[in-house]
C-alpha cells in the first residue's frame, strides 16, 4: 500500500513539473510569435508607407493605388492577430471574437481589391471576350465574399449579444 501512494505521489510530481514545462514552452512561443507579428507590422507599415508615397508620386494611377491601399489593409490585419495573440496570452483561452474581425477585415481587403482592379477593367481598349470570362469568376467571389461578411457579421453580433447576457450583474 506504501508503494502505491509512492507511485502516485511520484506520478503527481511528473504531472506537475510537465504541466508547468508546457505551460513555460506555450508562454515562450506567444512571446516570440507576438514579436515575429510585431516586427511583421512595422515591415508591413514601411512598405505601405512607400507604396503610398510612390502612389503620390505617380500621381494616383490606380495600379499604384490598390497596391497600397492592400498593403495598408494586410497591415491593419496583421494588427489584429498581434492583438489576438495578446488576448490569447492574457487570457489564457482562445477567444473567437478577434479571428472573426481578422476575417472581416481580410474578406473587406479582398472585395475592395477586386472592386478597385475591376474598375480599371471598363477603360477603353482593355474589354475582351477574357474580360467577360474574368468579370464572371469576379462577380461569383464577390457574391461568396458577401455572403461570408454577412455571417462573419452576425456572427460577431451574436458572440456579443450572448456575451452581454451572460454577464453577472
Amino acid at each position: 500500500m506504501a508503494l502505491d501512494r509512492s507511485n502516485e505521489s511520484v506520478a503527481q510530481r511528473a504531472t506537475g513539473f510537465a504541466s508547468g514545462a508546457f505551460v513555460q514552452t506555450e508562454i515562450l512561443i506567444y512571446i516570440v510569435l507576438g514579436i515575429l507579428l510585431a516586427v511583421a507590422a512595422v515591415v508591413g507599415i514601411g512598405g505601405a508607407a512607400v507604396s503610398l508615397w510612390h502612389a503620390a508620386l505617380n500621381h494616383g494611377t490606380p495600379d499604384s493605388l490598390v497596391f497600397a491601399i492592400d498593403r495598408l489593409l494586410f497591415v491593419l490585419m496583421v494588427v489584429e492577430i498581434l492583438h489576438t495573440v495578446r488576448v490569447s496570452f492574457r487570457s489564457g483561452e482562445l477567444v473567437c471574437e478577434p479571428f472573426l474581425i481578422v476575417g472581416l477585415i481580410a474578406s473587406i481587403r479582398r472585395v475592395l481589391v477586386i472592386t478597385l482592379e475591376s474598375s480599371q477593367a471598363n477603360e477603353p481598349g482593355k474589354w475582351t471576350p477574357d474580360s467577360q470570362a474574368m468579370l464572371n469568376a469576379t462577380m461569383l467571389e464577390l457574391s461568396i465574399l458577401g455572403g461570408l461578411i454577412l455571417v462573419m457579421v452576425i456572427s460577431i453580433f451574436l458572440l456579443r449579444r450572448h456575451a452581454a447576457t451572460t454577464k453577472p450583474t
